[in-house]
């Protein structure tokens, strides 16, 4: 009989430990926001983050994206530490490994739209992607040669996200992503994140929208800076009653408290 080794589990795409973070605020007064987050998060899979505002669910995504230093804890993305790394260092990861969807777009105003999807690539001394191809995928394939003034707020959206998708990071963070868009073209924005969302490629979503949550694989729910559960290929209803259910029930199909 022919005996073969058990495979090799794939390492985490991003995984954090005991993650805290606070901010100081008038008089002096540290309010802490983030209070000991576990997050993994595995190669292929898409992850959505929900809560009520101020759940802290913004500052966590900013922080597993190195774009805010944390108090306490170890963040580690696609097998590099992040947490203790060098401001040069983490540059060198957001623009090789790392994509972000701001919220508030930062796009580069005197840059066009063609070169504002190419800028990353060109950043990182890369081939040039396909422009063209990044901007037909989410609509705005007329609109390469306009500046981001010239647009309105949801076709900046469109831009940024195809400036991310563009790079093909391993990991994509986006805050969110579909709050400036209308139906049809959300429903766009997040097929394109599904789809990036394979292989050895992954993203992680923080939205308000419980539909957009429940295209992830995964839902983390955050209450007072407090991972309060987790679902499993949830519904956007499923989602909700978790949300509304008081601290510490867990009697949602689906629900891992």
């Amino acid at each position: 009989m022919t005996q073969t080794s058990p495979p090799i589990p794939a390492a985490p795409a991003l995984r954090a430990r005991g993650v805290t973070k606070s901010f100081t605020v008038r008089g002096g007064h540290s309010t802490p926001v983030l209070r000991g987050i576990d997050v993994d998060l595995a190669p292929g899979e898409m992850l959505s983050i929900v809560g009520p505002s101020g759940s802290g669910k913004s500052t966590l995504l900013y922080c597993l994206a190195g774009l805010e230093r944390i108090d306490s804890g170890e963040i580690t993305v696609v097998g590099e530490r992040i947490d203790n790394a060098s401001p040069a260092r983490l540059a060198r990861m957001r623009r090789n490994r790392i994509g972000f969807v701001f919220q508030s777009y930062n796009l580069i105003a005197s840059l066009s739209v063609r070169e504002n999807v190419a800028l990353p690539a060109r950043l990182a001394r890369r081939r040039t992607p396909d422009v063209q191809a990044a901007l037909a995928a989410v609509g705005l394939a007329d609109h390469g040669r306009k500046l981001p003034g010239a647009l309105s707020g949801g076709q900046q959206q469109r831009v940024a996200i195809a400036r991310v998708l563009a790079a093909q990071p391993d990991v994509v963070f986006a805050d969110e992503p579909t709050g400036a868009l209308d139906t049809a073209t959300g429903v766009q924005v997040l097929d394109l994140l599904r789809e990036h969302a394979s292989g050895d490629r992954s993203v992680v979503l923080v939205t308000h929208d419980l539909d957009a949550a429940a295209r992830a694989d995964r839902t983390l729910i955050l209450r007072d800076g407090v991972i309060v559960a987790q679902l499993v290929q949830a519904t956007a209803s499923e989602i909700l009653s978790v949300m509304q259910a008081p601290i510490g029930a867990a009697d949602v199909a689906g629900v891992v408290a």
